[in-house]
């Protein structure tokens, strides 16, 4: 059977797209999307990614939204640093799970962003 191998993109509505894009690269690296075919779009690194359809009532993220993406980070400490640093209000997860650590925040658009630092098992395919 064929399969894809990733995801190619994440695609959602915005009130300011330029801005929260701006907002996406400058606080977590996300490329913006290239204005020609002559520049390189983001490149993610090498590792796991999670596709979970979740319950339309679910309250792990608000429900007004379709969507809540998760960026794997290699190291949620320095990432939180540097977020607290910008004025990023983190919530990091008090605990630390099989498949690692989790860490939240929302864009300026109110979107619920989830950080993970995968434990060592989860980073095998």
């Amino acid at each position: 059977m064929e399969k894809v191998d990733g995801i190619g993109g994440l695609f959602f509505r915005s009130a300011d797209p330029a801005d929260l894009a701006d907002w996406y690269e400058r606080h977590l690296g996300v490329k913006k999307t290239p204005d020609s075919y002559d520049e390189k779009s983001w490149w993610q690194e090498t590792g796991p990614t999670v596709f979970a359809p979740f319950e339309a009532e679910t309250d792990y993220f608000d429900v007004a939204k379709q969507w809540m993406v998760n960026f794997r980070v290699s190291d949620m400490d320095a990432m939180v640093t540097q977020l607290t640093a910008a004025g990023i209000e983190v919530t990091v997860a008090a605990e630390t799970y099989p498949n690692g650590r989790f860490a939240h925040l929302l864009d300026p658009e109110g979107n619920k962003i989830e950080l993970w630092e995968p434990s060592g098992n989860d980073l095998k395919p």
